[in-house]
């Protein structure tokens, strides 16, 4: 079978994990599971780097402007017979938008602490928030050049 029906591919995303004060900024999202707790999050689109969707992502999500410094991990997942790689990145915010609209179905951004959202588990997106968090916390860090553009000789 050759057809292009039938090539698999995961699904590529990029996820934010930013601390501040002890504290890991998540959103809230409506999902067919329910209102779920995730990172910033989302799929990478055509064209655009890693970081570019990223950026892209936190801001559209939960109208703060995001500065990745490090890839925190590559994760490979299969949730719902659908395969994703997960790119997550650790970084800083700069600034917020209060008055920027959220994507359609966020509800809001919310700051909690590891504890509350290990206890949260149960309402998390999939079981890569706590794992970004937990190697966040050990000191996982790459450097962004790890993950490269290739761009062919003009």
């Amino acid at each position: 079978m050759s057809t292009i029906e039938n090539i698999w591919k995961p699904e590529v995303t990029v996820a934010a994990v930013i601390e501040r004060d002890g504290l890991f900024l998540l959103i809230e999202e409506e999902t067919e599971r329910g209102a779920l707790f995730n990172q910033p999050a989302g799929h990478l689109e055509r064209g655009e780097t890693l970081t570019a969707a990223v950026i892209r992502e936190t801001l559209e999500e939960s109208a703060h402007h995001f500065a990745p410094e490090a890839l925190l991990g590559i994760y490979h997942h299969t949730q719902a017979a659908v395969t994703y790689m997960r790119f997550a990145f650790a970084g800083r915010v700069r600034a917020h938008d209060a008055t920027r609209a959220l994507d359609d179905g966020i509800i809001r951004h919310l700051w909690m602490s590891a504890d509350e959202i290990r206890a949260s588990c149960a309402r998390h997106r999939s079981p890569l928030v706590m794992q970004c968090v937990d190697d966040f916390l050990a000191g996982t860090r790459y450097p962004l050049e790890t993950v490269r553009r290739y761009a062919p000789p003009a």
